[in-house]
């Protein structure tokens, strides 16, 4: 693999060494990061701007369909931009576009305007979309293709790390203040309603303009960054390829696996801040809840790290296969029960999350060669469950409350067990089976 001078035979030896691949794949790692980390403040953002708008769960649940929705719309021409210009330059034109992103929330904070947030998150996920979609087959083509899922799973090991540190960041600058109630907000005057939405709003403007410099030094240091490329596993304009991803049932179905997996996962995130708010289950303030919330996603940290091991040892599939029914045991205890068992059972829930993801998405793209990166933007595209189950959800928990809405994860994680067992079979299974 050609470095920068596909001609030069040392170039070619330093690609394949472990030291190159281990440079490039620490350097791809903090891409995880981010994303992660920006990903799990909308779970800061849903309790904070449902109070400041006065906004029914439904509604609120926009934040995430706005978010996830751009996964769907972006996902397909981003597989065209690494088509056209390569992985790298896609992740340098992701990072950016993250970067304008986080800076529209200024507008946003200052009109204030719900409007405008979800255009502001839009853009943030358009970026974060095709940073996904480079990143993730990009990690898993670079090395042997027997230890892919651990590989995957090391990288989003750090993205989890970002989304465990999210939530404190968020509560100490975004909730730090102390709101008002909803019964206090609306018995306000139209003058005095609009300065505490001004005053509230305006705590999220310091924090995205940070975010916002930072992804855009990150973009410039990955632009600097001599990475290996993948010849074997990019598909180039104009090239004729005599196969179809939608030949591969493993991709089809494991799109389905990840739009149902992201869906209940960050279903689940959304909601924690208000679920642990409720009397029956912990009562708690929305800053100290915020707080309980690091834990659902510190525990995928924990478990993705854990994972990367196991897989080198254990069958994907077998260890997706069990985390998919400790997570839908899980959520039915903390339905089935109230207090700190429904609490820490939901918390939990994020540990058997963790290697969902990576390993959904490597049986997924599995096989697939010079369409990698067309099946990694059909994989990605699949995200959207995390736009359209949330406000499912949220309407459901609107109807019954919000403690028995959970079972629609339920749900999810047995279409998961499914794939790990049967869905996930690539071709060459398959065919030597028929």
């Amino acid at each position: 693999m050609a470095i920068t001078a596909p001609n030069t035979s040392t170039t070619t030896s330093t690609a394949n060494t472990p030291q190159g691949y281990g440079a490039a794949l620490a350097t791809v790692t903090t891409l995880f990061f981010m994303w992660g980390f920006l990903t799990c403040l909308n779970d800061i953002l849903v309790p904070h701007l449902k109070s400041i708008f006065d906004l029914n769960y439904t509604r609120v649940m926009l934040i995430q369909f706005a978010f996830f929705g751009a996964y769907f719309l972006f996902s397909i021409p981003s597989a065209r931009i690494i088509d056209l210009i390569g992985y790298q330059r896609s992740m340098v034109a992701g990072l950016l576009t993250m970067g304008l992103g986080a800076f529209l929330f200024v507008p946003a904070a200052s009109a204030p305007s719900y409007g405008l947030f979800l255009g502001a998150l839009i853009v943030l996920a358009a970026g974060i979309t095709c940073l996904q979609v480079a990143a993730n087959p990009y990690v898993t083509v670079l090395g042997k293709p027997e230890t892919a899922s651990s590989r995957l799973n090391l990288t989003q090991a750090f993205n989890s790390l970002g989304t465990f540190l999210a939530p404190f960041f968020g509560s100490l600058l975004i909730l730090s203040s102390a709101p008002k109630t909803m019964d206090e907000i609306r018995a306000l005057a139209p003058d005095a309603l609009q300065s505490y939405r001004l005053h509230e709003a305006a705590t999220v403007k310091t924090p995205y303009v940070g975010l916002g410099i930072a992804l855009v030094v990150l973009a410039v240091a990955i632009g600097s960054f001599k990475l290996p490329k993948i010849e074997h596993a990019q598909h180039k304009v104009g090239e004729k390829i005599n196969d179809s991803i939608w030949r591969h049932a493993n991709l089809v179905f494991g799109a389905i696996a990840i739009f149902v997996y992201v869906g209940a996962e960050v279903s689940i995130g959304s909601f924690l801040v208000n679920y642990f708010s409720q009397p029956e289950i912990g009562g708690l303030t929305e800053k100290a809840a915020a707080n309980l919330v690091a834990f659902y996603w510190g525990g995928a940290m924990v478990g993705r790290f854990i994972g990367s091991g196991l897989l080198q040892k254990m069958k994907t599939g077998s260890l997706l296969g069990i985390c998919a029914v400790c997570a839908a045991a899980l959520v039915a205890v903390s339905m089935l029960s109230t207090g700190h068992v429904a609490m820490w059972s939901i918390i939990l829930v994020g540990f058997f999350n963790s290697i969902m993801f990576p390993s959904i998405f490597t049986l997924g793209v599995a096989e697939l060669g010079p369409l990698t990166g067309d099946g990694s933007g059909i994989m990605i595209m699949a995200i959207v469950g995390g736009a359209i189950i949330p406000v499912a959800q949220g309407a459901i928990a609107d109807r019954i409350g919000i403690h028995h809405a959970f079972f629609l994860p339920v749900l999810c994680y047995l279409y998961i067990l499914f794939y790990a067992l049967s869905g996930s079979k690539p071709n060459s299974e398959r065919l030597a089976k028929a």
